[in-house]
């Protein structure tokens, strides 16, 4: 499984970030570009997932992430975890919003 830094990730123009963490934990804090599919959902939600494009995939710490990336893979999809999740991203400073997805 390939995995990215948040800085990494933050450098990288018009990312396809999926946050798969649950709704309440996005709406708390989360990148400002990334779209919402909760892990609890995800299979139900597969229909919303980009199949053309590089996904990096978020949660808290990097354990749901992993899962949804490695499952991703096993069907063909271009997917890189990132590592340390949305609590990495916010302590390195990255830009951070909170709400509910637009």
């Amino acid at each position: 499984m390939i995995e990215i830094q948040p800085t990494e990730l933050a450098a990288i123009d018009g990312a396809v970030i999926l946050d798969v963490r649950e709704e309440y934990e996005f709406e708390q804090l989360h990148v400002p570009s990334a779209r919402s599919i909760p892990i609890s959902q995800f299979i139900e939600r597969f229909d919303e997932v980009p199949a053309d494009e590089t996904l990096y995939v978020i949660c808290a710490v990097g354990g749901r992430s992993a899962q949804v990336s490695q499952y991703l893979e096993q069907r063909g999809y271009d997917a890189v975890n990132v590592a340390g999740g949305t609590i990495a991203w916010a302590e390195a400073g990255l830009p951070t919003v909170s709400g509910a997805q637009e």
